[in-house]
């Protein structure tokens, strides 16, 4: 992860304008039915520069934004100042623990293929704790080629259902789907967009 963590960073010049540019609401438009509602508490894991996290605070949730990359929280406060801003990473997310807070609704959103399979061994039930009972998390999970400097580790989705079973998480949506981006859709990216409920 931190190899990734250093590749964001040495391109968040250029990256942070081209994860604005994209729309919140087309890429899950076909999981709105599943996310939360206004008033709800949530928590976005690898934020970015905040696009999605803003996005579902102009839906009336209350949001934390949490990122890793300190050029992409400089430009999150710049850009989405109504925001709670927190620098944190997995799989240790010791300031997130920290606060002891609960969520009733974690976003995981291009995040997951960049921890190797011991992070995702410790990550999964952390953040399966931070959600309250009901409460869901909205994982996207990438397959294909990662680009020079931010390296990707491959998931089996059996594999990812079954750690999560065992992290107290139940599948109740999944969405395969092509890459929204061109240079990542010509390479044969594919996404699977998971949504899980904690028992």
């Amino acid at each position: 992860m931190s190899e990734a963590i250093k590749g964001y960073a040495e391109d968040a010049i250029r990256l942070i304008p081209k994860f604005e540019g994209l729309s919140s609401e087309d890429l899950y438009a076909p999981l709105v039915h599943l996310l939360p509602p206004p008033g709800a508490r949530v928590l976005d894991l690898g934020a970015g520069s905040g696009r999605d996290a803003a996005w579902l605070a102009a839906r009336g949730c209350t949001v934390l934004a949490v990122e890793p990359v300190p050029e992409f929280v400089a430009a999150g406060r710049r850009l989405h100042p109504e925001l709670r801003w927190l620098e944190d990473a997995l799989p240790g997310l010791e300031r997130v623990r920290a606060l002891e807070e609960t969520f009733d609704f974690v976003l995981l959103s291009g995040v997951w293929h960049h921890l190797d399979p011991d992070q995702r061994r410790i990550s999964l039930p952390r953040i399966a704790a931070l959600l309250d009972l009901g409460g869901r998390l909205l994982l996207t999970l990438r397959h294909g080629p990662c680009p020079a400097g931010r390296p990707g580790f491959p998931e089996s989705l059996p594999g990812l259902i079954e750690l999560a079973a065992a992290s107290g998480l139940r599948l109740v949506s999944q969405d395969s789907h092509a890459s929204v981006q061109a240079w990542n859709r010509e390479r044969g990216v594919r996404w699977d967009d998971l949504v899980f409920e904690r028992d």
